[in-house]
């Protein structure tokens, strides 16, 4: 008898609550973190997950182990599929649970560990705050494999760093390393694999000490108004035409953090 035979899979997906921060692990290290459908199905419960919870304030996913955040979706089970094995499905918000997740106003941060190619560049897109190791690459292949970057790549990767650097890594298929994609604002902080974790638990310090409220007002009029003209986003913003800014003007926190500063203490968030 193979005892083998009775161990199960371990999970495609690791999450980790720290207080008010939720911790999502691509944990495909075999297969450089690739996506296949089980995988997203899983990223995008751990995603659910933080969107409905009231009490997690703010999300970071990363890859395991220290050679790729995430190479994207998963050839061979795509090929698997193509030859009519099981379908391969991305869930309805998107790869990984983010890239068509248009609603979510809480800050996602991703920690980039290694490689980002093809989807797994486009889950990084898709977060608001991206921190990359020093070895991390940047790309997306996708036409060298007769497919395209349709997991919002070709959109979003223009609106953040211009046409012609955009149009010459979506045609070309080239990666970037690290250190260009922060000179092109593709990444706010790079770091060495022995200070990665400082950093990021810096930055979740900065987010943290703010209001959570204000954070998603932040973030839905950035997003929304990006779609406007700039009279009519701010126009829509002295309407009350952003739901949760609406939410904050009428909160315990904006009065919290009004009296934490005139009696000069740290203000206590509720997050309501």
């Amino acid at each position: 008898m193979n005892d083998t035979a009775n161990v199960a899979a371990p999970p495609r997906v690791l999450t980790r609550t720290d207080g008010r921060v939720l911790h999502v692990t691509i944990n495909r290290p075999e297969r450089h973190n690739a996506l296949d459908s089980a995988t997203h199905a899983q990223l995008a419960d751990a995603f659910d997950r933080f969107a409905a919870d009231d009490e997690l304030w703010v999300a970071v996913i990363r890859g395991a182990g220290d050679r790729a955040f995430c190479a994207g979706g998963d050839l061979k089970a795509m090929n698997e599929a193509a030859k009519g094995g099981e379908s391969y499905v991305a869930p309805p918000s998107g790869y990984g649970g983010l890239t068509s997740r248009f609603d979510l106003n809480k800050p996602v941060i991703a920690a980039v560990n290694g490689l980002a190619m093809g989807g797994g560049f486009e889950i990084a897109l898709a977060a608001d705050i991206v921190i990359a190791v020093e070895h991390a690459r940047f790309g997306l292949p996708e036409p060298l494999i007769g497919a395209a970057a349709l997991a919002g790549g070709m959109h979003r990767l223009p609106r953040q760093i211009g046409m012609k650097r955009a149009m010459g890594l979506l045609l070309s298929g080239d990666s970037i390393d690290a250190r260009t994609a922060f000179e092109w604002g593709l990444v706010n902080e790079v770091a060495s694999a022995t200070e990665f974790e400082d950093v990021i638990a810096a930055w979740l310090a900065k987010l943290l000490r703010a209001a959570p409220l204000s954070l998603r007002v932040t973030k839905e009029c950035v997003r929304e108004g990006l779609n406007l003209t700039l009279e009519e986003a701010i126009r829509r913003q002295d309407a009350d035409g952003y739901p949760t800014l609406n939410a904050l003007r009428r909160s315990h926190d904006v009065l919290e953090g009004i009296a934490a500063f005139a009696e000069k203490r740290q203000p206590k968030w509720e997050g309501r």
